[in-house]
């Protein structure tokens, strides 16, 4: 068994929409970003890379290589979890916590789980999608931005 964290931060941007965990927000302002800023998908990606030891996500999307430029980060997801498939591991558990002031998350988390559980081809019932708020500090509280922790757990395939 192998754990890895991923964090990411985007600051707002209200002329995009917000998309997380794949699914789009109505009425939120978007985040900057390359691609679509999608900071609970970029988090669990970081994560599953980090546990498989396969580096960071700027490594392997980075912002300078314009055909990520708007790409949503569903696909990104799929890459790193072929990737992680490639070096041998299985997903074993995801655990996300978006931290967001505004607006609230509980009425689409569902549907991240289920749009993120597809991306990396697992089962709904090993994604957990959270949100909590900053109780008004710092970057978050101050309504500058979101952000996402996420952990990952990967079992090695069995032979």
């Amino acid at each position: 068994m192998r754990a890895g964290i991923g964090f990411d931060v985007h600051a707002f941007d209200a002329s995009r929409p917000m998309i997380l965990g794949g699914v789009t927000i109505p009425n939120a302002p978007g985040l900057a970003g390359h691609s679509d800023a999608d900071v609970l998908s970029h988090a669990v990606a970081d994560a599953l890379l980090g546990a498989a030891n396969l580096g960071d996500l700027g490594e392997h999307f980075p912002d300078s290589d314009p055909a990520w430029k708007g790409t949503s980060s569903l696909d990104i997801l799929e890459h790193v979890a072929a990737m992680v498939a490639e070096a041998g591991f299985v997903v074993s558990s995801v655990d996300a916590t978006v931290l967001l002031e505004k607006p609230r998350l509980a009425p689409h988390r569902a549907e991240m789980r289920a749009r993120i559980a597809a991306a990396l081809d697992i089962a709904n019932d090993i994604v957990s999608v959270k949100a909590s708020t900053t109780e008004g500090l710092g970057t978050v509280g101050r309504g500058e931005g979101a952000a996402c922790v996420a952990i990952a757990v990967l079992r090695t395939v069995k032979e």
